[in-house]
């Protein structure tokens, strides 16, 4: 009974009470729910009572909601605020889990009331989103191989198995060689162009170690501060080699032979369902829907830009030259010399403009933004547990003070702590349930002579995490499997790349953008700069983003099994959109988190997909106004809370019209006149 999970939680809106739980409250927890959902299924498959909706689909799609508290906290937390405990318990856990939702999915009784209702539901008495509901439920029987024979249900339960373990170790060893990685320095003269503020964190890294001097390490704020602003090459050098080697030093957490694996089993797992590649069974369920159409789409985008792309990098190569006398240039010099070559060009120095990004007054402006649009309030409360001091909890109302969501912020980097910035929720939105959403950056960390602050790239990464918050925040949908952001994947990052926009305007920057010292809105002609710099590089931005598109889904098609070198099959596929020389003790797909540990496996292509969209729904709000509240409105009401109650096109064709068109993104980037 002194685990928190055996009872109601008693906090305030039924929150996760963190400081009460313990690694290991887990293990128990999820196999006594798994056992009562169990027990809830053979109540539905031993009902004499013909199947409907509301005796096999609701109790289905209810299923036992405490397992999900569970799990999503400890999956969460592995990501956020891990310890060597909490990893254990999940290489223990997924096992479990990966059984359980075979069970399911594999259960011959359970399928024949879902497939029933699929085959025999009334329309003129089910509503859409319930029609939506039971196609979903019936599509996942199916693709989860429900007509197989016992021998390859078999096969495909220890395949799933293998690829939850697999898919964990990957995080873990990506984990473990980027906190591993550490620079000390005792010369100051080695971080000249430093800002001052990355120096206070990496001197305060030495300090926490009792050293003398600066410790450099890879966490994200230091990393890019060094790529960018560091004038010494050979320490550019050594962090950006650091990085590329994560995963693929000869050492235990070498992540090659788990690729391997990962790549060999999905294509097992295809072939077994009836598809020819892993991307074909993925692709199905996805706006894009074929591989063809991915394909053609990556490669029309790509004809369109990698002129442009080529044109910017011979710019690089000749500005390098004369400014630099750089005559090859090489992966740790691409963002120092563009950051230099930004500055000349549109007198944009990133380390001038943080001073007008105080991480406070961002959020600040970000919730009176959110406020302008959609009529959202945020009311900071000191009274919900949290997992760590650093994060911040929110109330999320509406207008007329109706509780619309819980908001944890995580915002710095610390130790047990992935890299990177992730939307993820404790609490999925159903119509039992408002979302506990939670926004985890790794932005750099206050310091004694200075707040927060931030790059506009942190800006704009602020501002997509919190798109996707809001795509949970303003979710209206009955059920929680269709809510917030569970949606097809070359769809959700709609909302997040959407938001992303305002971060140019004038407007918006004058509602946030102050002086940290003297509270001085930014001045305008640091506002056209950004502007005129939005589409800097565009082409060679676009070609690194397909470059990444293009080699995920070459891990994922027909012939993937083939692979036996990854680091040289890597540099084959990088060619084509990559202009510095290889260096054959990296890797990128070592460490590429998104398809090998996160959920975007074959849909990498989607954060470009959903650029289109974006691009073109936002030149609505241009057109009619960046405020325009009956717009935003209508945003809302089609596409943010709206989840996955309808097919996503259909969702885009009613707030703009029409399908969306690539000339909108050719446009934004400059490449095509308006």
């Amino acid at each position: 009974m002194d685990n928190p999970f055996f009872q109601e939680f008693s906090t305030q809106r039924k929150s996760i009470p963190f400081s009460e739980l313990q690694a290991h409250h887990f293990l128990p927890a999820i196999e006594f729910y798994i056992q009562k959902a169990e027990e809830t299924i053979k109540t539905i498959t031993n009902s004499k009572k013909p199947p409907t909706f509301e005796n096999t689909i609701l109790p289905f799609e209810n299923l036992e909601p405490r397992l999900n508290d569970v799990v999503l906290t400890l999956m969460n937390l592995n990501q956020a605020h891990t310890t060597k405990e909490l990893q254990q318990v999940v290489m223990e856990a997924s096992p479990l889990l990966t059984h359980f939702k075979n069970n399911l999915l594999f259960n011959a009784k359970l399928y024949q009331r879902v497939h029933h209702v699929f085959k025999n539901n009334e329309a003129s008495t089910l509503n859409s989103v319930q029609q939506r509901l039971i196609e979903k439920q019936y599509k996942a029987f199916i693709r989860n191989g429900i007509h197989l024979s016992t021998k390859k249900q078999k096969q495909l339960r220890e395949i799933d198995s293998q690829l939850a373990q697999l898919s964990i170790q990957f995080g873990k060893n990506v984990l473990a060689d980027t906190q591993a990685f550490q620079l000390h320095i005792t010369d100051h003269a080695l971080l000249d162009g430093l800002p001052k503020q990355i120096l206070e964190i990496a001197a305060l890294n030495a300090k926490n170690q009792k050293k003398e001097g600066w410790i450099l390490t890879l966490d994200q704020p230091i990393y890019i501060a060094v790529q960018k602003f560091c004038h010494r090459r050979d320490i550019r050098k050594q962090l950006a080699i650091g990085f590329r080697q994560i995963g693929f030093q000869k050492n235990e957490n070498n992540n090659i032979s788990i690729v391997i694996q990962l790549i060999k089993l999905r294509k097992q797992k295809a072939s077994l369902l009836g598809y020819a590649s892993f991307a074909e069974y993925v692709l199905e369920e996805r706006m894009a829907h074929s591989l063809e159409k991915v394909s053609n789409f990556l490669d029309e985008l790509y004809n369109k830009t990698h002129k442009h792309g080529l044109n910017e990098w011979q710019q690089l190569c000749n500005y390098a030259n004369e400014k630099f006398g750089i005559e090859n240039i090489q992966k740790w010099d691409v963002a120092y010399l563009s950051e230099a070559l930004k500055k000349q060009w549109f007198g944009i120095d990133d380390n001038v403009l943080k001073a007008f990004f105080p991480l406070e007054k961002v959020i600040s402006g970000l919730f009176e933004i959110t406020h302008k649009l959609y009529d959202l309030k945020f009311y900071q409360s000191k009274s919900y547990q949290t997992y760590h001091s650093e994060v911040e909890v929110y109330e999320v109302v509406d207008s007329q003070e109706h509780f619309k969501a819980l908001l944890y912020l995580d915002l710095y980097p610390r130790e047990g702590k992935r890299a990177g910035a992730w939307m993820t929720n404790y609490k999925e939105q159903s119509q039992l349930q408002r979302p506990h959403v939670s926004l985890v950056c790794n932005f750099p960390k206050p310091t004694s002579s200075s707040p927060s602050l931030l790059s506009f790239m942190d800006v704009r990464t602020l501002f997509h995490e919190f798109g996707h918050a809001l795509h949970s925040m303003l979710s209206e949908v009955s059920y929680r499997s269709l809510g917030g952001t569970n949606v097809l994947w070359d769809f959700v990052e709609l909302p997040s790349q959407i938001m992303e926009n305002w971060c140019y305007q004038a407007p918006t920057l004058k509602l946030f953008a102050r002086h940290y010292q003297t509270n001085e809105v930014i001045p305008m002609e640091y506002v056209e700069k950004i502007k005129k710099a939005n589409n800097f590089q565009s082409g060679l931005q676009t070609l690194r983003q397909l470059g990444l598109g293009m080699l995920d889904l070459s891990f994922h098609h027909q012939n993937a099994d083939n692979i036996v070198d990854i680091k040289q099959h890597e540099t084959t596929v990088l060619k084509a959109t990559e202009f510095t020389p290889d260096v054959s003790s990296t890797c990128l797909s070592t460490s590429f988190a998104h398809i090998f540990q996160g959920g975007y496996a074959a849909g990498y292509y989607g954060y470009k997909w959903a650029e289109v969209l974006d691009a073109d729904a936002f030149e609505c709000f241009l057109d009619q106004g960046i405020f325009n509240k009956s717009l935003a409105q209508k945003f809302k009401s089609s596409i943010l809370s709206q989840g996955d109650s309808e097919h996503p096109m259909a969702l885009f064709k009613k707030f703009r019209g029409r399908e969306p068109k690539l000339s909108a993104l050719i446009r934004r980037m400059g490449f095509e006149n308006h």
